[in-house]
């Protein structure tokens, strides 16, 4: 095992698309952060298979806030608050059809005990990698386009060296306890990471910057292998592929 970095930052998702949410600490289960991604709005008419309404479709989802009444580790949001500043239950009839008029078709709350995931259950990403992407569109890096769960910040400094974590672990923290990852799928990006995530006005140049950088992948996707307790600072090792 190499100690390659620290956690830089946790983000959890609760409403696939909208807004996300920082932690200091979070439960790794067998999918995913406790209570990541495990809302999502279907797409009433839509027969093909995959029928979650995303930011791709809707880019003003990324400024819904989702917020809970619970202070339980990982219980989901009760409701939503828009970019107007109003506050609708979260299976409300009001947000379903406010939702529903910017995407101009009908739309429902739905809840997936297992989340609501594209490739992989945790998706991770380098500060460098961020860093290197601000710097080919001379912007300012935000992380938050990227919508990692875990932010690494590595010993090394180097862009995009999450490729090098294919095929092998993640552990976060130290003892046989640790939580860990298995490294399975870069993480291909779409439009989403042009979108501010504060005013979801769209900047084309930033995907186009990762696919000249990077063949179109920025960060990787990972399986959890071993369940626990993954926090801001833990040291970040990593067991290579050919270990």
């Amino acid at each position: 095992m190499i100690e390659i970095g620290r956690v830089e930052a946790i983000f959890r998702y609760p409403v696939k698309s909208m807004r996300g949410a920082p932690m200091q600490c979070v439960e790794l289960g067998w999918h995913g952060l406790a209570g990541d991604r495990r809302l999502a709005f279907r797409r009433i008419n839509e027969r093909g298979g995959f029928p979650w309404l995303i930011a791709s479709k809707v880019a003003e989802l990324l400024l819904y806030t989702p917020r809970t009444e619970s202070a339980e580790a990982g219980a989901l949001p009760t409701h939503v608050i828009t970019p107007d500043g109003e506050d609708f239950p979260i299976y409300s009839e009001e947000l379903a059809a406010e939702i529903g008029r910017r995407y101009g078709s009908p739309i429902e709350m739905m809840h997936m005990r297992d989340g609501i995931f594209d490739d992989g259950s945790v998706s991770l990403i380098t500060t460098d990698t961020v860093d290197e992407i601000g710097r080919l569109v001379a912007q300012n890096p935000d992380v938050r386009r990227f919508r990692p769960n875990i932010l690494v910040r590595p010993i090394k400094s180097s862009p995009f060296q999450e490729e090098v974590w294919l095929g092998g672990s993640l552990s976060f923290g130290e003892g046989i306890g640790a939580a860990s990852v298995s490294v399975t799928l870069r993480d291909a990006r779409c439009a989403v990471i042009n979108f501010d995530p504060d005013s979801a006005k769209s900047s084309p140049e930033i995907l186009k910057s990762v696919v000249r950088a990077n063949a179109n992948n920025a960060g990787v996707y990972g399986t959890v292998t071993r369940t626990g307790q993954v926090a801001v600072g833990q040291p970040v090792f990593l067991k290579p592929a050919d270990a």
